[in-house]
């Protein structure tokens, strides 16, 4: 059987339920498909919670579209009737010879964010539970906090289809063409149920599945990467590492750059390390943390966070980043197909700014609106050389 919409998106992570949802609200019909579900434990928006902060260093395009997804958070919350943001305030730790914390600070200022400076004196008064030797100045986000990741996801996804999105829990394999010279360019979708799906626009944002779907295309510009993270347990009564005596926090000048949230709705203190790990497939990896990434947070524990040095891990769990060659997205027309766009590059830092992608996805398809060159698939290299933090 074939069925005809305006818009079919391939991928029902952040990027994806985002997109299906703002094309269903402008009028378009939208079928939205996903392998193994919204937000699925395999996928780069699965698990509890991620950042969402201001901060970009030196970089204004995602400081500006921070500020504007934001609200569209709140906005939907609101909407939906259920606590998907927690403002827990987000601390940069830096010290005088970073230029990171530095070109942060004069980003926010100038886009009218609401930042404080703190002494690393003011730190240690304010956060006595961590211990930062190194640091000598700290920014602190009062507004910004964390996403509940999973559930903002699932969230989206039942409102889409409440507002008319058609969602298939299905495969979903690359374009094909009908053949001949006059529908070459024009694609069309085939399901693991062999359905065929006819659209106006495909749009594949499938995250770390994109270079299995495309791997001539992208099998050397995007490349997932394992990445482990830890659910610690604090002591009873341990209010100290909740809001709001614990913000989130990113130690981004140590060289394995910790980052931390803060214990919400009883899941425990997460913590992780941004430094890319292995090469890792999304379909098949294993999702176990390695007893040699334990050792490494025990020792960073010892030192900056000392009262949980020896708290029992409650839970961990492997991700993956879909990392473009310097962290840009890619949000591009695909080169061989009229009607095929590629989302993704979410590159470790894409979660917080579904809204922001979603508004940009749609004003490119539905009204040819400029493109940004940074997010071209010209513009992706097959080196890797991260840029974007």
């Amino acid at each position: 059987m074939k069925i005809t919409y305006d818009f079919a998106v391939i991928g029902a992570g952040v990027f994806g339920a985002w997109t299906a949802y703002l094309l269903r609200r402008s009028g378009a019909s939208v079928v939205l498909l996903d392998s193994h579900g919204a937000a699925s434990s395999r996928a780069s928006s699965g698990g509890e919670t991620r950042v969402i902060r201001m901060g970009y260093g030196p970089d204004e395009l995602y400081t500006r579209w921070s500020i504007q997804s934001l609200p569209a958070w709140g906005e939907f919350e609101a909407r939906c009737g259920t606590r998907i943001f927690h403002r827990t305030g987000v601390l940069w730790l830096g010290h005088d010879s970073d230029p990171y914390t530095a070109g942060l600070w004069e980003v926010m200022q100038r886009h009218g964010v609401d930042c404080e400076k703190l002494s690393a004196e003011d730190v240690r008064k304010r956060y006595p539970q961590m211990t930062f030797p190194d640091i000598t100045w700290a920014v602190l986000e009062p507004q910004s906090g964390l996403l509940m990741a999973r559930r903002s996801v699932q969230l989206l996804v039942h409102e889409a289809i409440k507002s008319g999105v058609t969602f298939q829990q299905v495969a979903a394999f690359a374009p094909q063409t009908p053949g001949g010279a006059n529908s070459a360019r024009s694609a069309f979708l085939k399901t693991g149920t062999g359905e065929t799906i006819s659209a106006g626009n495909l749009i594949y944002a499938c995250g770390p599945w994109l270079p299995r779907l495309f791997p001539q295309l992208l099998g050397d510009r995007i490349f997932p990467t394992r990445q482990e993270i830890f659910f610690l347990g604090p002591p009873a009564g341990g209010l100290d590492y909740q809001p709001p005596r614990m913000p989130v926090w990113l130690h981004h000048t140590h060289a394995e750059r910790p980052y931390a949230l803060p214990d919400i709705e009883g899941r425990g203190f997460k913590i992780a390390f941004d430094r890319h790990g292995p090469e890792f497939d999304p379909e098949t990896g294993s999702r176990v943390v390695e007893e040699s990434s334990v050792v490494v947070l025990r020792e960073y524990l010892a030192t900056h966070m000392p009262g949980l040095a020896q708290a029992p891990i409650l839970e961990s769990r492997v991700c993956q980043y879909e990392n473009t060659w310097n962290g840009d997205f890619l949000i591009d027309r695909h080169p061989d197909y009229d009607n095929v766009w590629i989302v993704g590059g979410g590159s470790g830092h894409g979660f917080k700014h579904g809204p922001a992608v979603g508004e940009y996805v749609c004003a490119r398809v539905l009204r040819d609106a400029p493109a940004e060159p940074r997010f071209s698939l010209a513009s992706k290299q097959s080196m890797r050389a991260r840029a974007v933090f």
